[in-house]
């Protein structure tokens, strides 16, 4: 006669899985947020892309600048020669150089600051490079940027005379005395002849990478919460 067990199978655990439950929602959480992010840095990166092939257009006057970031501009006026500064240790194409830095005042009295391109270093700390900017009135074309706000400094400049770790705007106004614009220009063209200055500027990085992987870790997450909580518990009936 074929003998009947009586023992009930086990039902899971109740505690396991409700912090596996609890753990799985918020990973999807914060994976479907990362999504949301990734899709809003997608937009954003296509209205970089469409404005960086929009024609320039005459330096605007507006206070809100955010929706000027990398659009072509010309500007006319006549570079401050005196007050020009380098940013040191800008690296292209493997070689050690200064990012060329001047202000352009325009004919409305405005002052905005020009990234004119790169200048290789000399053979040794001593030979700064001599890059002055065109005098007299230029046109000079590029696109808008806006510097970071946050960058790695090994110790503050009290007086930087004309190399500069980084370019604080608040920083360059109270050395110089000069009000600039809240944005630079970064030349893409020569403003006249015999410049030979380097203009390759980076594409803007508006992080969608960052957030693909972010999102797919907290997936992952979750996708082993749930393995981990169905292998224990097929342990558990067994």
């Amino acid at each position: 006669m074929q003998r009947t067990s009586n023992v009930a199978p086990r039902r899971p655990a109740l505690v396991p899985t409700l912090a596996t439950a609890l753990v799985v929602a918020l990973c999807v959480s914060a994976g479907l947020w990362q999504r949301d992010r990734m899709q809003q840095k997608l937009a954003l990166r296509a209205q970089i892309e469409s404005a960086s092939r929009s024609e320039p257009v005459a330096m605007p006057r507006v206070t809100e600048w955010g929706a000027w970031r990398f659009r072509p501009v010309r500007a006319t006026g006549e570079f401050d020669a005196g007050h020009q500064i380098l940013l040191d240790n800008r690296i292209r194409a493997g070689r050690v150089g200064y990012d060329v830095i001047a202000p352009l005042v325009l004919a409305d009295g405005r002052t905005v600051l020009v990234e004119r391109g790169w200048v290789a270093a000399g053979p040794t700390r001593a030979d700064i490079p001599d890059v002055p900017p065109p005098r007299g009135e230029v046109t000079v074309t590029g696109r808008v940027n806006q510097p970071p706000s946050a960058y790695l400094e090994l110790a503050r400049d009290k007086a930087p005379g004309r190399v500069w770790q980084n370019l604080d705007l608040a920083r360059y106004a109270a050395a110089t005395g000069l009000t600039v614009l809240p944005v630079v220009i970064e030349q893409t063209g020569p403003a006249a002849a015999g410049d030979v200055l380097v203009r390759d500027w980076p594409a803007p990085d508006v992080g969608v990478e960052k957030h693909l992987s972010y999102m797919l870790q907290w997936f992952a997450f979750a996708a082993t919460a749930v393995a981990l909580w169905a292998y224990y518990t097929w342990r558990r009936a067994k």
